[in-house]
C-alpha cells in the first residue's frame, strides 16, 4: 500500500467518524427538544401555561386585598 492509499484510507476514516458524531450529536439535540416539549406540558414546568394563570389569579387577589385595605 502506498502513501497515496494510506493517507486516502485514513481520510475516509475521519471523514466517518466526523459524520457518526455529527449524527450522535443532532440525535442527542432532537432527544433534548422532544423532553423540553414534554416538561413545558407538565403542571410542574414553571412556565406551564395553567401555572401562569394560576399566578395571574394570585396576583389579581392579592391586588384585590390591598386595595379594598
Amino acid at each position: 500500500m502506498g502513501m497515496k492509499d494510506q493517507f486516502q484510507e485514513k481520510s475516509e476514516q475521519w471523514q466517518n467518524q466526523a459524520r457518526q458524531k455529527a449524527d450522535q450529536a443532532r440525535d442527542q439535540m432532537q432527544g433534548r427538544g422532544r423532553r423540553r416539549d414534554e416538561d413545558m406540558d407538565s403542571p410542574q414546568h414553571p412556565q406551564h401555561p395553567q401555572r401562569d394563570r394560576e399566578r395571574e389569579r394570585e396576583q389579581e387577589d392579592r391586588f384585590d386585598q390591598d386595595f379594598d385595605a
